[in-house]
């Protein structure tokens, strides 16, 4: 017989989820994943290493064991775990970068808003921050560089599934639109050799990542743009729009798709990556918590449905030719311009 489903330790699950994801933070901020590589350390070991009080490291890392995080054995010691390890540095798909940028101040003091939001329409982040999200980043450099490496990390986590599914056979140049430090664009790169590649992004992101890429295993054949992709984008072959469309209300994303349909070249297209709202009765977990955050921390942003997606493409001129589903949480959508 199952056992009777105990709501009331189900809600107090809900409640901590906070104190759970603030766990994983400091684990993460600490290094631990990375202080265990080589094996099991005591809790005085890693503090010591990182300089840190020996008793508050225990009982972080005793409460790490609670919640998966990490193993303990008899002697004191604590040893890493398959889960821990994607918080490991050097990991290729590592997510210590997302952790860091996923519980950030700035984020957690915009949901804190989000029932004002509810109830008077106001913006949370505005209320939390006392200005927009971006205008934040770009007034904490710090913070915004732990945005940018959680874009990377949670990019480098799915990319993969979605990059072997956009054909760049055809193709001689694509625009990562908003691209950051164009991981998903290096990833088709990294499948072509051929492939030349621009990273579109606001100046001072793009003042920032211009040298990065410049140095990295592609800079012989990317280059760093700065824009507004409200304005304009320079030619290309192929757009992406990777998890751009979902900060924006409609009428921002008709511009931006226009703006790709009026600067790519003839036979170009636009890929969409983002994540699809299921029906009402199974919304999807993960697109239904990633539509809140944008409710709280963007201006009108929001997930969307595939029919809300086509009904974008359709007001800028563009049609949908093909979908895909992949193995993460993320679709991608392929259009090209009306006939």
């Amino acid at each position: 017989m199952t056992d009777p489903v105990d709501f009331h330790a189900h809600m107090v699950k809900l409640i901590s989820g906070y104190q759970v994801s603030q766990v994983v933070r400091a684990v993460a901020d600490l290094s631990i994943a990375d202080h265990l590589v080589e094996g099991p350390l005591t809790a005085n070991e890693i503090a010591k290493r990182e300089g840190a009080i020996a008793d508050y490291t225990f009982r972080l890392m005793r409460a790490a064991v609670a919640v998966g995080l990490l193993d303990a054995d008899n002697y004191g010691r604590f040893h890493t775990t398959p889960l821990l390890n994607t918080l490991r540095k050097d990991a290729p798909r590592s997510l210590h970068g997302l952790v860091m940028a996923g519980t950030a101040r700035s984020f957690w003091l915009s949901w804190q808003a989000m029932v004002e939001a509810i109830r008077t329409g106001a913006n949370p982040a505005q209320c939390a921050l006392g200005c927009d999200v971006l205008t934040y980043l770009d007034h904490n450099p710090d913070q915004s560089r732990e945005f940018r490496d959680g874009m990377r990390a949670m990019t480098s986590a799915w990319a993969p599934y979605v990059a072997q599914l956009i054909d760049t056979r055809s193709v001689s140049l694509a625009v990562d639109v908003g691209g950051s430090d164009g991981s998903l664009l290096f990833q088709l790169q990294r499948a072509n050799r051929a492939l030349h590649g621009i990273v579109f992004e606001r100046p001072g992101v793009a003042a920032e990542v211009r040298d990065r890429v410049s140095r990295g295993e592609f800079g012989d054949r990317t280059e760093v743009i700065a824009g507004d992709f409200f304005e304009g984008l320079p030619a290309g072959d192929l757009y992406l729009l990777k998890m751009i469309l979902q900060a924006f209300d409609s009428s921002r994303c008709i511009e931006i798709l226009q703006r790709c349909r009026d600067a790519m070249n003839p036979g170009g297209r636009v890929v969409i990556v983002e994540q699809f709202v299921g029906p009402d009765r199974n919304p999807g977990i993960s697109a239904a918590l990633s539509d809140l955050n944008m409710l709280v921390l963007t201006q009108g942003g929001r997930e969307r449905t595939l029919s809300q997606f086509d009904a974008l493409l359709e007001a800028a001129g563009l049609r949908r030719t093909m979908v895909f589903t992949t193995k993460s949480p993320h679709s991608v959508i392929e259009a090209v311009p009306e006939t």
